[in-house]
């Protein structure tokens, strides 16, 4: 049977001391994965729709899928082991000859960043659900700290 997958927003973003926090999560369970902050920059650019004069590394993935007439369906985080999460990017093309979808491996931080920018969904599934522990307390904490000052994501 097939791990069923529960669709999560990206509820903040913020620096760390090496790099970046990405909370992500259901109205239930926020978890985090840390990324590098390069990466973490990327993700809060494309939330906000930041346009740079010349394309970023994603802007330019995007560019490639759209020019050979493929899009992100949907990422789903499916796996986390040792404190690494993997993700599979699920892109789709139409031609003469029919749909075609593949799943790709990909690092949940691109993956992520590419959802946005597609404004496709992302999901986790409910085994990586119950193996993350809940942060929800933990951001609730650190965005009452920040109230009045710049809200992340």
């Amino acid at each position: 049977m097939a791990d069923p997958v529960s669709q999560i927003q990206i509820k903040a973003v913020m620096p760390t001391t090496n790099g970046c926090a990405v909370f992500l999560g259901t109205e239930s369970k926020t978890f985090v994965i840390y990324v590098d902050q390069g990466i973490g920059k990327a993700i809060q650019h494309a939330i906000n729709e930041v346009q740079f004069e010349r394309p970023q590394s994603h802007d330019l993935m995007m560019r490639l899928l759209d020019g050979m007439g493929a899009e992100v369906e949907r990422v789903i985080i499916n796996e986390v082991a040792d404190s690494t999460f993997y993700a599979r990017l699920v892109v789709s093309m139409h031609n003469e000859l029919g749909q075609k979808i593949v799943e790709l491996d990909a690092r949940p931080s691109d993956s992520i960043t590419l959802a946005i920018l597609a404004q496709k969904p992302l999901y986790v599934t409910q085994s990586v659900l119950d193996t993350v522990e809940d942060m929800s307390l933990i951001l609730e904490k650190i965005l009452k700290q920040n109230e009045g000052g710049e809200q992340p994501a």
